[in-house]
């Protein structure tokens, strides 16, 4: 076996392992970044080594295996994966593929918020929904008709007085940040696991066999495309989602109708720096040629349409690791414990430390020396911890024991009754009558500055 052959080999398995752990386990180990560039890999191998390709490869499939704890629903039309634009550069390459595909450029784009949550079908029959559906495969989803009932904003008839016979949408069902958080908080002060984000948050309340508890999240969702319509009135995109809207779903306000590729650039560089202000989690832009007419005969591969695309925000998230658990005092006596990290770049700035809280978020996240972990930066907020990939912790890490006493000064530390933080109790303690910059990381000088759209 070649060098090649086996590296693909290699590629393989640990995307398979990657997808089952995101789409059915709902518990990622690595981050989207980390993923993308391992398809990305692999497929640059497989083009340049064809005679390889398998019917089984990753990059021959369009979703994730379809797990057990659901009945089976075939899609009335197959769920494509996206290819993805990282630049400017990208997208004006992949327009000039569409202008010499169709002969000429095409009339008009609409650019949408991906919303990071999870991606469900609704089948209507005159007007009533018959079944909502995951992804699944991208051909055969799982049916979770009875949870995707309690979402209030799906609409269980819909206002169209004349609707399609038959009407197949898709959508993105997801937690907003505020509610994530208010969750989490609930399953702190229950004993119950936390969630590591607001996508596995939406994930894990969708696909519960009780959907009495789906009904206790607050779940909510965007539809973003018809996928088929008996009869099809619609002449473009646009059309279609207001129609959707004026039927009674929810539609992405943030959307854009745009004449031209540099419109398109110029839309995807305002969302960009508005993501920290959305209230919901978004990691790029889709954009899809507007006109039906024009969709029709660019097509699809294998494993994506060719008349969309996917433009992926910077990560915000990355994976290293722990180095050591450093505890500073502040001018209130306060002890902080901070994660030291190998360096590692998220969104434009180099990381190399993250704020632990306290010893309460210490103990939550289980969080060790040596440990392997997911680390978070949203828009300018202190780097933290998502969550600790367990399967790669070393034998020799052991449980931090949260210091007794002030490391600055040797004073107790005390930790006052109903409070999360222990104190020096030495008032003259010498960090407390000291100035101390806490970070040494380097931050841009804005978002918008390190995006990869900038001119």
């Amino acid at each position: 076996m070649s060098a090649g052959q086996t590296r693909i080999e290699e590629l393989r398995s640990q995307v398979n392992e990657h997808l089952y752990r995101y789409h059915v386990l709902d518990d990622p180990t690595i981050s989207d970044a980390q993923f993308d560039a391992l398809i990305a890999e692999l497929k640059r191998l497989e083009e340049e080594n064809p005679e390889l390709i398998t019917p089984d490869s990753p990059t021959q499939r369009v979703g994730a295996p379809v797990g057990e704890l659901f009945a089976p629903v075939r899609h009335l039309r197959p769920m494509f994966s996206l290819d993805n634009a990282a630049s400017r550069e990208d997208l004006e390459t992949w327009e000039q593929r569409l202008e010499r595909q169709l002969g000429r450029p095409p009339q008009g784009y609409v650019a949408e918020l991906k919303i990071d949550g999870l991606a469900v079908v609704l089948t209507y029959r005159d007007g009533v929904l018959v079944t909502g559906a995951t992804r699944g495969d991208g051909v055969t989803g799982e049916d979770i008709t009875a949870n995707l009932r309690t979402i209030k904003s799906v609409p269980l008839r819909l206002l169209d007085q004349s609707p399609p016979a038959v009407l197949e949408v898709r959508g993105e069902v997801y937690m907003p940040e505020a509610a994530f958080a208010e969750l989490n908080r609930r399953q702190a002060e229950a004993g119950d696991r936390l969630f590591a984000n607001p996508r596995n948050a939406a994930a894990g309340s969708v696909r519960q066999k009780d959907s009495g508890i789906t009904a206790k999240r607050p779940l909510d969702i965007f539809v973003y495309a018809v996928s088929d319509a008996r009869p099809n009135p619609f002449a473009t995109h646009w059309d279609a989602m207001q129609a959707l809207g004026e039927a009674g779903f929810k539609i992405n306000p943030r959307s854009r109708r745009c004449a031209d590729i540099q419109a398109v650039i110029t839309t995807c560089a305002e969302l960009e720096r508005d993501r920290a202000n959305l209230g919901y989690d978004a990691d790029g832009v889709v954009i899809k040629v507007d006109s039906l007419d024009q969709q029709r005969p660019l097509g699809a591969t294998t494993h994506h349409p060719r008349w969309a695309v996917a433009y992926k925000f910077p990560a915000q998230q990355a994976t290293t690791v722990v180095r050591k658990i450093e505890i500073n005092v502040g001018r209130t006596g306060a002890l902080t414990p901070t994660a030291l990290l190998d360096p590692v770049e998220i969104a434009g700035a180099t990381i190399s430390r993250a704020t632990l809280h306290n010893a309460d978020e210490i103990e939550r996240l289980d969080v060790r020396e040596g440990d392997t972990v997911i680390v978070e930066r949203a828009g300018d907020v202190i780097p933290h911890i998502l969550r600790v990939v367990t399967e790669k912790r070393p034998p020799e890490a052991n449980s931090f024991a949260f210091p007794t006493t002030c490391p600055v000064c040797g004073a107790s530390a005390f930790r006052p009754e109903g409070e999360v933080v222990s104190r020096c109790a030495n008032s003259t303690c010498p960090a407390r009558h000291r100035v101390v910059c806490s970070s040494r990381d380097t931050f841009p000088a804005s978002n918008s500055g390190s995006s990869p759209l900038t001119v």
